[in-house]
């Protein structure tokens, strides 16, 4: 300070060239801050774009378990235990059901391939059972019933027919079948699109249906079949 006159003013005292001001403002000390820490040197060992998503994921899930150990009776124990049992009902979903299978396009139809006669599909259900392959005898012959039942006029030709269609058309006319046909449609879908395993009884029914049903004579109510006969 220096005094003149009876007046006390203040100087500022005098900066070097290489003197540096003790006081920054805020704003302008943050962004030489960021300067600094953008600098490739301070984030050679950051984790990368992939490590850091799937920290997030992990303490996204650590945080659901955290929230369901809470809410379960036992904490954590409990929710091991909870699990366990949900995962054995599945199993057993699992073992009952079979392997869930996708169904055809056609929407389950009942011929996968070009047009047969009775005996053809017939022939090959034979040949399907002397090797105990019991799905694809149970499948042939059923096929065999539709075909010979529409060979006969009782059913009308339709690509796309399902078995439970079929079966349910046919029980028009030979209405003293309409439960074995129901049963071996049924059969015809678990082996197909239920995932389920055929054995040999379960051939040998839709068999002595198919022998059946040519030995019967149809209903020939044509208002009720709703097909030529």
């Amino acid at each position: 300070m220096i005094e003149t006159g009876g007046t006390i003013t203040a100087r500022r005292p005098f900066l070097g060239a290489d003197d540096v001001p003790v006081d920054v403002p805020r704003d302008p000390a943050r962004e030489a801050a960021e300067r600094e820490l953008s600098k490739p040197m301070y984030h050679e060992n950051d984790p990368s774009l992939l490590e850091r998503g799937l920290n997030r994921f992990w303490e996204w899930v650590g945080g659901l378990f955290d929230a369901a150990a809470s809410a379960t009776p036992g904490g954590l124990l409990g929710l091991v235990v909870l699990v366990v049992v949900v995962l054995a009902l599945v199993a057993a979903l699992w073992w009952r059901l079979g392997t869930p299978r996708r169904t055809s396009a056609d929407g389950d139809s009942l011929f996968e391939d070009g047009p047969r006669t009775a005996d053809d599909h017939r022939t090959a259900a034979a040949r399907h059972a002397a090797a105990g392959r019991w799905n694809q005898a149970v499948q042939e012959r059923m096929r065999a019933i539709v075909r010979s039942l529409e060979e006969r006029t009782l059913l009308d030709p339709r690509p796309g027919r399902t078995a439970d269609e079929a079966a349910a058309e046919a029980a028009r006319t030979l209405p003293a079948h309409t439960d074995e046909l129901r049963a071996a449609a049924r059969s015809f879908d678990d082996v197909t699109y239920g995932g389920r395993t055929a054995d040999e009884a379960a051939y040998r029914r839709i068999e002595n249906l198919d022998t059946s049903l040519e030995r019967t004579r149809p209903t020939l109510d044509t208002a009720d079949a709703g097909a030529p006969v």
